[in-house]
């Protein structure tokens, strides 16, 4: 199978209708030119591991859109350690009217996140060289983004005090993994049970939600947490 042929456009086709995703040729299309250009790249530049076509499709680009259904259209999102563009590029792609910000703190990366913005011809998106924990404390960027999202994550907890600053008033939080285990979620529970503090996204204000799926073809199981006000 070779990324953009007929059969690897069907597997993004089917594979959204199994996440209950509806998706145009178009964007499909799309999907291809990122995936081409990060094989490309990463000859050079390591940007992935992955290398078969049909595990780039699912694990990068099905997985990345799996939480289009619960991000609204018209909002600001932002992708920490976005690395390849995942998940922020496909989203991007899928919901048109996000305003999205991509962030890596490897120079390399944010080069070829650039590249593949202008080779899609993507408008309201941009690629930025900063680490999270600097924009984190950066009040410029204070209650900013309505959706904060990741799969670059290292700890939940981490991951969760670094976008509390970020998040826009009402807000919420997404973090993609693999199966979130049992003790990640007493974790990111707990904090929100002690954490009390006086800024305006104080944790203590957060309802947890966990979406547990497979990805389709693979089944391998993955994991949404989110994290939402509850004023």
């Amino acid at each position: 199978m070779q990324i953009g042929s007929k059969k690897w456009n069907n597997v993004i086709y089917d594979g959204a209708k199994d996440l209950e995703i509806q998706i145009d040729r178009g964007k499909i299309d799309q999907f291809g030119i990122h995936a081409f250009e990060l094989i490309k790249w990463t000859r050079k530049t390591k940007l992935t591991a992955i290398s078969d076509p049909l595990e780039i499709a699912v694990k990068h680009f099905l997985d990345s859109i799996a939480p289009v259904p619960i991000i609204p259209p018209d909002i600001s999102l932002l992708d920490i350690g976005s690395g390849g563009g995942f998940p922020g590029i496909p989203l991007k792609i899928m919901i048109p009217s996000l305003s999205v910000t991509l962030i890596d703190a490897s120079r390399k990366k944010v080069s070829f996140l650039k590249h593949v913005i202008r080779m899609l011809g993507l408008d309201n998106i941009k690629a930025c060289h900063v680490r999270a924990e600097d924009l984190s404390r950066d009040r410029i960027f204070n209650n900013t983004y309505d959706v904060i999202v990741s799969r670059a994550l290292s700890s939940m907890v981490n991951f969760v005090q670094m976008s509390l600053p970020l998040l826009a008033k009402d807000g919420f939080i997404i973090a993609m993994k693999g199966k979130a285990s049992a003790k990640e979620i007493e974790s990111i529970q707990s904090l929100i049970k002690t954490k009390s503090d006086t800024q305006e996204n104080s944790i203590s204000n957060f309802n947890l939600v966990l979406k547990n799926y497979r990805l389709p073809y693979l089944k391998s199981e993955r994991s949404i947490v989110i994290l939402k006000s509850v004023l």
